[in-house]
């Protein structure tokens, strides 16, 4: 199978490493070239336009920073559905909303193409050794196809129903991160004032009932200083108000969501978009004048766990047999 991959940012390069690292031929695009040379020395191949890419491959893969990329990506002259054509699947990646996401799938499927909204979870280290988890919204028939590309990308890969439904579940599972990165700044901010020792206080949630997948990489890296974790506040911002939009249209009303934007967007406009997203807990350092740092932290998570095979989540009291069986 040949596998397009546009969009080689913090995740995408990453997951098209993976691809090309186990074998597959794959075709590279970024509107940033230089992202595409370590790619090309490895042997994938450049294509000139989207368009170029989908006539080429047989499957396309998107990863792009906001919903407004991929519409441009997809929907231009020498866009991708140009190039789709019967049997073809475009899949995409990227953290996007549920309604584009359905609209751009409709007119895949009006080219005879097959479409599949499949973001990914688990952070930039676990993207790098394919390691992530991966949401998968498309028909049954659709995901068996994509299934040994998606398992390659990732580890565990849950199908969550048509597509949309990933889309969903992706940016409810940010807020949920979200709001524990939140909780988790105030705690260490408390326990630095309260005068405790925060290698101790590290130590303390991760063995206790306070711990999270948040709180075993993000808090690592607010604890060394450099707070990167490869995602920045305009994404959170992003992912979060995608979130608050599904429970407005359902008429849910949110309390703790609208305050998480209103923090976010305080933290841009004091650090900018681009600063790394942990560090929303200088709003606290300088409001206390506390510096919420310890010895022996990394300054970026790296997954220390070997590469694994991929294999298909099954939900719990469901009947349904992995696809891989």
């Amino acid at each position: 199978m040949k596998i397009g991959f546009i969009g080689l940012g913090n995740v995408g390069g990453k997951l098209a490493g993976s691809i090309l690292r186990n074998g597959y031929d794959l075709t590279v695009r970024d509107l940033n070239k230089s992202l595409a040379e370590p790619f090309l020395a490895e042997g994938a191949h450049w294509a000139d336009s989207p368009r170029d890419m989908a006539a080429a491959c047989d499957m396309v893969i998107t990863c792009l920073p906001s919903p407004a990329a991929c519409a441009a990506v997809m929907e231009a002259e020498d866009g991708i559905l140009a190039g789709l054509s019967a049997g073809k699947i475009w899949a995409e990646m990227s953290t996007t909303d549920e309604a584009e996401v359905k609209r751009i799938a409709a007119r895949v499927r009006g080219q005879g193409a097959e479409p599949i909204d499949c973001p990914v979870s688990g952070g930039c280290h676990r993207a790098a050794t394919g390691n992530i988890s991966i949401l998968a919204g498309c028909s049954r028939d659709t995901f068996e196809r994509a299934l040994p590309i998606l398992t390659t990308l990732g580890r565990r890969v849950l199908h969550t129903g048509d597509v949309g439904t990933a889309s969903t579940l992706k940016v409810m599972t940010n807020y949920l991160a979200t709001a524990n990165l939140i909780t988790l700044c105030e705690a260490l901010v408390t326990a630095k004032a309260a005068g405790l020792d925060l290698n101790t206080t590290f130590e303390a949630i991760r063995i206790s009932s306070g711990t999270s997948f948040v709180h075993e990489t993000e808090s690592q890296v607010i604890l060394n200083g450099s707070r990167d974790i490869n995602f920045t506040m305009d994404l959170v911002v992003k992912d979060i108000s995608l979130f608050q939009a599904i429970a407005d249209r359902a008429e849910v009303p949110l309390e703790v969501s609208p305050l998480l934007i209103e923090i976010f967007k305080d933290g841009m406009a004091r650090f900018g978009g681009r600063e790394w997203s942990p560090n929303i807990i200088r709003r606290l350092e300088e409001a206390t004048g506390l510096d919420v740092r310890a010895q022996g932290f990394p300054a970026e998570m790296l997954d220390d766990e070997a590469e694994e095979p991929g294999y298909e989540v099954i939900p719990t009291g469901s009947n349904r047999h992995p696809a891989a069986e």
